[in-house]
């Protein structure tokens, strides 16, 4: 299960996704840090099945997004949100970020 929530802004929305299991956690390797603890409210919306998730597919007019987590990233590359190509990893877990320019 993943977390999806939409935050509408002037300049279009902000995606935020991520894997259910990882709320709550701090995520860090070297200099790198994911606070997934302390940023909770901004993940946490509709908790969603990440291999059936319709509502992913209708986010075409988002300017970022935010995805932490296998699950999570798997479904934003299925539904064309991110690349293969821009998952990164911390510590073993997956993450990405996507931005779109108008």
């Amino acid at each position: 299960m993943i977390y999806l929530k939409i935050h509408n802004t002037a300049n279009g929305a902000i995606v935020a996704m991520c894997d259910e299991s990882l709320i709550g956690k701090v995520i860090s390797e070297g200099d790198v840090e994911i606070d997934v603890e302390s940023y909770a409210d901004f993940y946490k919306g509709e908790l969603i099945d990440g291999s059936d998730a319709p509502h992913i597919d209708l986010i075409d007019n988002f300017s970022s997004a935010n995805i932490i987590g296998e699950e999570a990233c798997s479904a934003a590359i299925r539904c064309a949100i991110i690349g293969e190509n821009a998952v990164k990893f911390v510590d073993g877990v997956p993450f990405a970020q996507a931005f779109r320019l108008k």
